[in-house]
């Protein structure tokens, strides 16, 4: 499926920035599945220093920074991008203890280079409360991804999407006991539950298909990678209860949302300022 994907962010503020500096990452990753035929990134006022690097996780980062006088700026990012299926190799049925020790053990190279999604991040940290959540569908000796699959399925059905009621420094506790949130928050639960039985989970960010019958089309999205030894990571959205397919295109991964923001920096000046963030994927003719 060949895709055009636009990501529009806007800000307008009551007061002049003099200056600011901004990162974005609004490029989309090339993998076996997913190719990336081109992409550009408009920006407005026209920036005074632009610089593509690649961060720590591998995500394609824009970085730019306007010196002149300001009250609106936008970041409009338009990619062509053709996603095929991805291979659907019947899944290892290693058990998840067994997953957890070889992680904790460091047994093979990729063990100990999943390791750090097992650790703690600035918005996922291990906690009792979420272990405990995450061991119904951790029963002992169970294969590590139908578990997984189970607790993404519960997340999907216990909790409700509702856009609005938490912000990003919402406590991830507070989002447990009242089961409620959008995409972001619902792969925080699930990583932090993941890591809380000793489990590598790190943060996806991508986009659907606009106009698919999904929670979180036409707004940045999110969802899970799982670690599986003997098949590498394998990716699964709580949010709408499905693998992600050729309807879900991946950006960037990391931790949690803090490493892949898609746009963020720093102003001076500006007072309060007003964002407005336009998402379309639309499929278009090959």
């Amino acid at each position: 499926m060949l895709y055009r994907a636009r990501h529009a962010t806007r800000y307008r503020y009551d007061a002049p920035v003099s200056q600011c500096l901004s990162e974005v990452r609004l490029t989309p990753r090339a993998l076996p599945w997913q190719h990336v035929v081109e992409s550009t990134i408009e920006i407005v006022p026209k920036p005074a220093s632009v610089a593509a690097r690649t961060d720590y996780f591998g995500n394609h980062v824009s970085a730019f920074s306007i010196l002149e006088s300001h009250d609106r700026f936008s970041t409009v990012a338009t990619s062509v991008v053709r996603v095929d299926p991805r291979p659907m190799a019947p899944p290892p049925q290693i058990a998840w203890e067994t997953v957890r020790d070889q992680l904790a053990a460091y047994r093979s190279p990729e063990a100990l280079e999943a390791y750090e999604f097992v650790l703690d991040s600035p918005f996922v940290a291990a906690a009792p409360a979420l272990a405990d959540y995450a061991r119904p569908s951790f029963e002992a000796g169970r294969p590590l991804v139908a578990a997984v699959e189970e607790l993404s399925h519960r997340i999907h059905t216990e909790f409700a999407y509702k856009p609005t009621s938490t912000a990003i420094d919402t406590p991830l506790l507070d989002t447990l006991r009242t089961k409620r949130g959008v995409c972001q928050d619902f792969s925080h639960i699930m990583i932090g539950a993941l890591r809380s039985i000793g489990l590598a989970a790190r943060y996806v960010s991508g986009y659907l298909r606009s106009g698919a019958d999904h929670k979180g089309a036409e707004a940045s999205h999110a969802w899970v990678g799982v670690f599986v030894p003997g098949a590498g990571w394998i990716d699964l959205d709580p949010t709408n209860d499905v693998i992600p397919g050729t309807s879900h295109l991946t950006v960037g991964w990391g931790r949690d949302y803090g490493d892949v923001t898609p746009v963020k920096g720093i102003a001076l000046g500006g007072g309060k300022q007003i964002v407005e963030v336009e998402v379309r994927v639309d499929p278009i003719d090959a």
